[in-house]
């Protein structure tokens, strides 16, 4: 079990989806910040300190999509360590190669994982990183 709360940034630009989420996140003693693009997320990485844990969605609003936004924290020296658990209805195994490559921890497909298997990934991920 986790000894603090956690910070997690979640980048989905759906409110429903975003809604649903942060019910699961708060359930587990999570706090949650919000981003439903590339520009807001790199925001909240510029102000909230420790971030825990980034929640990526790979479609996003805006000009720029999950792998710009993955590429511009793994290039920062302060975010570079950020686990990144993407999160897509994009299943072709080049595009999860691509961005495993880049650095992200763990790729979900939305279809085949229910929002508490991924938060519970999340939480255990967490939990060994710590132990």
């Amino acid at each position: 079990m986790l000894n603090k709360m956690l910070k997690i940034l979640v980048v989905e630009d759906e409110f429903m989806l975003q809604n649903l989420i942060r019910t699961q996140l708060e359930k587990r003693g999570f706090l949650g910040f919000f981003a439903r693009d590339v520009e807001q997320a790199l925001k909240y990485l510029r102000s909230e300190k420790d971030i825990d844990v980034i929640w990526l969605d790979h479609y996003l609003l805006g000009k720029e999509n999950g792998f710009n936004f993955i590429m511009k924290t793994k290039e920062n020296p302060e975010w570079h360590h950020i686990p990144i658990f993407l999160v897509s209805n994009s299943v072709s195994d080049e595009k999860i190669q691509a961005y495993l490559r880049l650095g992200v921890d763990k790729y979900f497909v939305k279809t085949n994982n229910t929002l508490n298997d991924i938060v519970n990934d999340i939480e255990k991920y967490l939990s060994n990183k710590e132990s």
